[in-house]
């Protein structure tokens, strides 16, 4: 297969848009990724020619529905090498770490056993466990950083203890463009016979993922960033964890038969799906993964690669910018702050510009208080992003610093 950027450029119309009278340079990949025209027009064509509820209709438009729907989840399926019945339609990474550790988590649990983090995560990564412990009497651990923005795989390894139940971690950090050894992490809480979460957000529109070959038991991730929809996301459990867990909600759907004395449940994946799902966001995320599988993968992370080496060498001639997170192993994420501006200044500058990236804490606020720092200013490039983008980003910055 060949890689061509402007190809792949082409088919996201968002990106001939203009802002502000200039071009838009869209370098906020890491809170959203934009959509390719057959994405949008999967939208439209369920909405205008398919529009149904799914399962047990009997008319034609529910059957289509569902045979879409249900075709969706087995491409979602496909791309992580999981089975059908594995993969958990939710809103997106939030939820399913939340159902993780509110229906795995409050059955298991108790008083003296540990859950084990790391300093990077996402609040989405951090919360849903605090109040696992609340509830349990668990205790929360967390993993350090080193200053560059690395896991510290000594302060894990000292961590583990008989007494470690969860490991969740996230793949990639958000922040930083960090890419921790996961494969590493989960072979040793395994060792221990702890239960493993990856937050796959930020990892799964970067490279290929086969929970198999990780051996994880749980992995989450949002279809917004890997070209799909908002409000739709996946949840891959292994199924013997999926079968002993109770249900996450009540209703429609989840049910075997309900009666007022009590109610029994349906099968797996149904069994956590309750009431209408996300029918069009499921058809879209499909989609997007089809899209992204009929790419040349090992292209587009080379091309990915590029970019960063390229931005990284850009911002070395910037006087005054200091970049956060230099971990040996990243993804195309480039966070820095430059002296004399707040973050949340030098993006509204960049803005006026056509330039579009991302300020604040990032929903890491624990990690910017390691770092000793309010926030950065971030860049998160993806496929269509191409060299002149970064030309763009770092012209304006030089713009930006006469201005403060």
């Amino acid at each position: 297969m060949s890689f061509s950027v402007d190809a792949v450029r082409a088919q996201f119309p968002i990106l001939a848009t203009s802002v502000h009278g200039k071009p838009l340079v869209y370098l906020d990949n890491g809170a959203t990724t934009q959509k390719p025209q057959c994405v949008i027009d999967a939208l439209n064509t369920y909405y205008s020619s398919q529009n149904s509820n799914v399962h047990r209709g009997a008319h034609y438009l529910s059957d289509v529905a569902t045979a879409e729907f249900e075709g969706a989840r087995q491409v979602v399926a496909d791309f992580l090498n999981a089975s059908r019945e594995e993969i958990l339609w939710t809103r997106g990474t939030t939820e399913s770490i939340n159902i993780v550790a509110q229906c795995y988590a409050r059955e298991q649990l108790q008083t003296g056993d540990e859950i084990l983090i790391t300093a990077m995560e996402h609040h989405s990564n951090i919360v849903p466990w605090q109040l696992a412990c609340e509830r349990s009497g668990a205790t929360l651990k967390v993993v350090p950083v080193h200053d560059d923005g690395s896991l510290d795989m000594e302060a894990y390894d000292a961590l583990l203890s008989e007494r470690t139940r969860i490991v969740a971690v996230v793949q990639v950090s958000n922040s930083l463009g960090t890419i921790n050894p996961i494969a590493e992490i989960i072979a040793k809480a395994k060792a221990i016979g702890a239960v493993t979460l990856i937050d796959g957000a930020q990892a799964i529109s970067h490279f290929p993922v086969d929970v198999q070959a990780l051996d994880c038991d749980f992995y989450a991730f949002s279809g917004h960033k890997v070209f799909g929809p908002t409000g739709i996301g996946a949840l891959y459990g292994k199924r013997a964890l999926l079968e002993a867990m109770p249900p996450y909600q009540g209703g429609g759907e989840m049910i075997e038969r309900v009666t007022f004395a009590a109610s029994t449940w349906n099968e797996l994946p149904y069994k956590f799906e309750a009431g209408t799902p996300n029918i069009g966001g499921a058809i879209g995320l499909g989609t997007a993964i089809r899209w992204l599988d009929n790419q040349d993968r090992v292209a587009l992370e080379q091309h990915e690669a590029s970019l960063l080496d390229y931005a990284t060498e850009r911002a070395g001639e910037i006087g005054g910018l200091r970049l956060i997170g230099t971990a040996p192993n990243k993804v195309a994420v480039l966070s820095f702050l430059l002296e004399g501006g707040h973050p949340n200044d030098v993006g509204q500058l960049l803005d006026q510009q056509g330039v579009a990236v991302r300020t604040g804490h990032h929903c890491t606020m624990p990690l910017m208080d390691r770092l000793g720092i309010p926030g950065t200013v971030r860049a998160s490039l993806s496929v269509y992003n191409d060299k002149s983008d970064i030309d763009t980003l770092f012209n304006a910055l030089n713009k930006v610093k006469t201005f403060l």
